[in-house]
């Protein structure tokens, strides 16, 4: 059997068929619906084999046909990934939590064979439940009965202890990261309700009454230290903050006291975070890694399958741990200007404005227009204080499926760029200014297009 490719939200198909006999043909016609005979050939006899040609109409949309491809690349017993990175560069259909899976895989947290995922999956997040018995605890308290031993206050360590070795003086450090995760995971997409909401899974092991666990909305409301010890940041990522991003209330008082028991979607990635510093005291935790995990989250966490959605946090944790991997040298400061660095990626995004739009380019450098000006929060922040929450995941799409990820965030940088040259040609240093901080396009799929383009025409 051969077949055209589909035409259309509600086109049709073109085959041509086999058949040895005009039963086969009725039977085949009855099973697939809407069928119209165009050409039929050699006309012989009804027991006789012959070929046709048919025109299958169907009301099936495109998005449901593009769903049964993902569902044949998932079925394997082990993944294709170069399909499955085909299919997702395109866009992910939600439907059934098909982006939610493609995520993991894209990734690596979970691997292409199939047979491997529910150990991995049990032993990871058993292991996320470890760092939770571990890292969100106050020193000199812990649970009895989880068979801990309580370690009191004593005259050699106690909370004015100097010693850098202290768990004292750990917990006091730990405190000043845990206020910044806090001050910046409140006001994490402020027009959407949803981190405001209560999980429906919120963390047994942590708002257990029974257990002496002390939770991270507890020890930030009982800390005395003050805001402004901890305003450890990159310069340029909330500086300049984008447009999309309303103002979050100040105090921890306005905000919606949930009962006991529950929690925020915002206390859960606020744990995440949290966790992710303890376990990497070199990086810890900088400001903008909230807009990291943020999407991450909220795609695992609204995932249909209930099975996937009660394990969003550890599974979020481990994806949020693989891409930091990949993007934190954005994020120390100390190599910006090494080949790895941020300097070095927004140089990239010049130097290939320069040749594919050497006009734009040198209109840019004219006004003395830096890429540091907008670029860095483009690209540290992978475009996620940019654009509306899910117009940033439909372009993580993309972003994840690609071979080279994020040197196709450079070429997305650059067709940003490229939309509006026509206003950036016209316009002065503030204007041009005012544009990139405060993108116009909100059409993702035509920026997506665009880097395509750029892409395909090297």
């Amino acid at each position: 059997m051969r077949g055209s490719a589909f035409n259309g939200s509600t086109g049709f198909l073109l085959f041509e068929c086999s058949f040895t006999n005009a039963v086969l043909w009725k039977c085949w016609h009855q099973k697939l619906g809407v069928l119209r005979l165009i050409q039929r050939f050699p006309k012989a006899g009804v027991s006789q084999p012959f070929s046709i040609i048919v025109r299958w109409e169907t009301s099936v949309p495109r998005e449901s046909l593009r769903i049964a491809e993902f569902q044949d690349v998932l079925g394997e017993p082990k993944i294709v990934l170069q399909k499955l990175r085909e299919l997702c560069f395109s866009g992910i259909p939600f439907d059934g939590g098909l982006r939610c899976l493609c995520w993991k895989i894209l990734l690596n947290y979970l691997p292409v064979e199939k047979a491997l995922w529910s150990t991995l999956l049990k032993k990871q997040r058993e292991l996320y439940s470890q760092f939770l018995k571990e890292m969100i605890i106050q020193p000199g308290i812990a649970k009895a009965n989880l068979g801990v031993s309580r370690e009191d206050v004593t005259l050699e360590d106690h909370p004015l202890n100097p010693n850098p070795d202290s768990r004292w003086n750990t917990y006091f450090k730990d405190n000043e990261v845990l206020l910044q995760i806090d001050k910046d995971v409140r006001r994490l997409y402020p027009d959407m309700a949803f981190f405001q909401r209560p999980t429906d899974y919120p963390c047994l092991l942590i708002l257990d009454p029974q257990n002496e666990f002390e939770t991270l909305r507890k020890r930030v409301e009982q800390t005395t230290l003050k805001s402004q010890t901890v305003a450890r940041n990159r310069s340029g990522v909330t500086n300049v903050s984008s447009p999309l991003k309303t103002s979050a209330p100040n105090s921890l008082n306005e905000y919606e006291v949930l009962p006991n028991g529950c929690e925020a979607h915002w206390e859960v990635v606020e744990r995440i975070l949290f966790i992710y510093a303890k376990l990497n005291p070199g990086i810890a935790y900088v400001q903008g890694m909230n807009e990291i995990v943020g999407p991450l989250y909220y795609t695992f966490a609204t995932d249909p399958n209930s099975d996937w959605k009660e394990h969003a946090e550890a599974d979020t944790f481990f994806c949020f741990t693989n891409l930091m991997a990949e993007i934190r040298d954005n994020f120390i400061k100390s190599l910006d200007d090494s080949q790895c660095g941020i300097t070095y990626k927004m140089e990239k995004v010049y130097s290939t404005l320069k040749e594919k739009d050497v006009e734009l380019y040198l209109k840019l450098q004219e006004q003395n227009i830096k890429p540091q000006f907008f670029a860095f929060r483009w690209l540290t922040l992978l475009l996620s204080q940019e654009f509306l929450l899910p117009d940033v995941i439909r372009i993580w799409d993309s972003l994840f499926a690609d071979d080279n990820r994020f040197d196709f965030l450079l070429l997305v940088c650059c067709a940003m760029l490229t939309l509006i040259r026509d206003q950036l040609l016209e316009g002065d240093f503030t204007l041009n200014m005012r544009l990139l901080q405060d993108y116009p396009i909100s059409d993702v799929h035509l920026i997506l297009k665009k880097a395509k383009e750029l892409q395909d025409s090297k």
